[in-house]
């Protein structure tokens, strides 16, 4: 199926920062595929952000379906998930396209507590997920620390650095999606070893909401950047 180039589709946007996403993205006038394991759900939620942003260009699609249609594949679904729906397009993801993850390894997938993060052999979740897209494939490690609520409150900018980290080219790709959501700001990130450290960042802002009782999310700003 011809992929739309602007097009930008999110897996697991029907859950809270996934959803968060697909409306910003829309907002800002870029075509935007929803993608669930259910294509119902999917096509639930791009109703929603038709009702949030007029006129926006959205549809809903089963995972599959909806990679098939965009050059950017942004994976947005919990850690304990994500290997399973990364298998699940390994028939249809092809060369060049860019995923990227947004999972954090919290403790929560062996049910403790999700100001933690467990483990893993790759050493980060975006780790994991490069070694099981096809060959050709870039994977890039972006949007962790986004608050979802703060997403989807569109009358306000987001007041978030985002740390992108991946091969070079597409890295620069997916910090350029950045600015059309207001308020966020693309930190290069480096190689993609650097996932680990952006990882556990996102326990750290878990508990420090808990700790100063900000439900809205955290948000993490770097000091000394050019312009």
């Amino acid at each position: 199926m011809t992929k739309n180039d602007d097009a930008i589709a999110i897996l697991g946007g029907t859950g809270d920062q996934g959803l968060g996403l697909a409306l910003r993205f829309a907002k800002a006038g870029r075509r935007v595929v929803i993608g669930s394991r259910k294509a119902e759900k999917a096509v639930q939620a791009a109703e929603e952000v038709r009702q949030a942003v007029p006129g926006a260009e959205v549809e809903g699609h089963d995972n599959a379906d909806a990679t098939r249609r965009a050059p950017i594949v942004i994976i947005s679904v919990p850690f304990e998930h994500t290997a399973g729906t990364v298998k699940g397009l390994k028939d249809v993801l092809e060369e060049g396209q860019i995923v990227v993850s947004m999972a954090v390894p919290l403790a929560t997938a062996i049910g403790d507590g999700a100001a933690r993060t467990i483990g893993i052999w790759q050493g980060s979740c975006a780790e994991l997920v490069a070694t099981l897209v096809p060959k050709g494939v870039h994977v890039i490690s972006a949007f962790q620390n986004v608050s979802a609520h703060r997403l989807r409150d569109l009358e306000e900018p987001v007041e978030c650095d985002v740390i992108v980290s991946g091969a070079k080219a597409p890295r620069q790709r997916i910090m350029e999606l950045c600015p059309l959501i207001p308020g966020l700001r693309a930190v290069d990130g480096g190689p993609l070893g650097n996932a680990r450290i952006v990882e556990d960042i996102t326990a750290l802002l878990i508990g420090m909401n808990i700790r100063y009782k900000q439900p809205a999310g955290l948000g993490i700003r770097f000091t000394g950047l050019p312009d």
